[in-house]
Order: C-alpha cells, then sequence, then structure tokens
C-alpha cells in the first residue's frame, strides 16, 4: 500500500483551493508546490489547514540553504512535511530534519539533479530523513525521463525511509510506482488535468492503496493517455 499526494502547482489562490477542495476527500496528501507556495505564501498553507484537518500537507520548499529556519515557520502553521534539495549543503538538510523532529513533523530530501543518489540517500538516511523523494522534474519529463530507474535504486537499498515518487505518475502507471517500493505517490496532471479531477483522484487512490487498475478498462485507457 502507498499513500496519494495530489501536487497543486496553479499560481491562483482561489483555484488552488477550490481544486483542493474538490480532490481532498479523494487524496492523502494536499502539496503546495514550489511555484504555488513561492507565488502565494504562507498564507495558503494557512487556509488549506484550516480547510482540510484530514488531510497531510507537504509544502514544497526546495529548501537550499539556511534549512531550520526557512522550514520552522512553516511547521509551525501546519505542514506535515516540507521538502530539501538534496543538492544544498549537507548541513541546510539536517536543518531540515532537526526542525522536523522539533515539531514532530517529517522532512523530505529531494534528489532531483543528485548526481549520485545512491550515496546521498544513504548519507541523508543515516541524518534521520524521513522521506527520500525521487522526482523527475518537468523539465526532465519533456526530455522523456522517468523515475523508475531512481525509484528502483533507492528502493534497492531498504534503508527504512519513506520513497515519495514523483514525475509523470497517472493512473495507468500507479501500480507500477506503487509495486516498485514507492510509499509515497505523487500525482499533479494527471488529477489537475482530467476532466473530473476528483474521480481521477479517486482512481489513483484506490489503486496506490492497494487495489488493481483498473481492469480491462484501466488497460486501455493507459493505451490512449
Amino acid at each position: 500500500m502507498a499513500l496519494t499526494q495530489m501536487a497543486l502547482d496553479s499560481l491562483d489562490f482561489d483555484a488552488t483551493v477550490a481544486l483542493a477542495t474538490k480532490v481532498a476527500p479523494h487524496v492523502d496528501i494536499l502539496e503546495i508546490g514550489t511555484p504555488c507556495i513561492k507565488h502565494n505564501g504562507i498564507k495558503l498553507l494557512e487556509t488549506l489547514r484550516a480547510k482540510f484537518p484530514n488531510n497531510k500537507i507537504l509544502v514544497d520548499l526546495k529548501t537550499a540553504d539556511a534549512g531550520f529556519y526557512e522550514a520552522e515557520p512553516f511547521y509551525k502553521a501546519g505542514a506535515d512535511i516540507c521538502t530539501v534539495l538534496g543538492t544544498s549543503d549537507i548541513g541546510t538538510v539536517k536543518g531540515v530534519i532537526d526542525v522536523a523532529n522539533k515539531y514532530g513533523k517529517k522532512a523530505q530530501v529531494d534528489l532531483i539533479n543528485v548526481a549520485d543518489k545512491k550515496a546521498l540517500t544513504e548519507q541523508v538516511a543515516k541524518l534521520g530523513a524521513h522521506i527520500i523523494g525521487v522526482h523527475t522534474g518537468l523539465d526532465q519529463q519533456a526530455a522523456g525521463q522517468t523515475p523508475f530507474a531512481d525509484l528502483a535504486l533507492v528502493a534497492g537499498l531498504k534503508l527504512g525511509v519513506e520513497i515519495s515518487v514523483a514525475g509523470g505518475v497517472k493512473a495507468s502507471t500507479a501500480a507500477q510506482v506503487r509495486d516498485a517500493g514507492a510509499t509515497i505517490i505523487v500525482a499533479g496532471a494527471a488529477i489537475y488535468g482530467a476532466a473530473d479531477p476528483a474521480a481521477s483522484a479517486a482512481e489513483i487512490t484506490a489503486i496506490a492503496h492497494g487495489g488493481k487498475s483498473g481492469g480491462l478498462f484501466g488497460w486501455l485507457k493507459g493505451l490512449f493517455s
């Protein structure tokens, strides 16, 4: 079983809240994406925290410096998870881990653009990182990359940390991601780009929680999605 995370990437405050309202009952974690949090600030986190007490909230800060100092206000405001770049200084990573522990929350280390993912994952796991983020960015996806090789590498280390996977995941690939070792499956465009975001979120969550990928209908849809 894996949890599902919905990436909220719009810059529009009201549109983000409206989309979250549709999908929150059907996902485990609401993610405030990096452009979204940069544009809207901590007020958006406070709004979502108040409106959706039953969802975990991840703030995708992608912190690159001053880890403790930058992440602390977001944990105080209700974030359950904040992200820090694996390419940042190891002291920065430790700062986010330390402040997460201070508030009983979680720190996620994002492997995007990390050259030696094995070494970095082992290092931050020893520091106490709670989640490793296997992340194929939008620009990398446009170049044809997928997260599957990196997921296999990280899962194969068997370090006992949670593994989040983001990078073009949709209903037709969610079972593959889950079975390859992901504990958190992140979907963005597959949900917000769907004609019915709530239905798409519910479908992916059903698969992540242990269901099959929709039988013949899911297989056929996968061919054309």
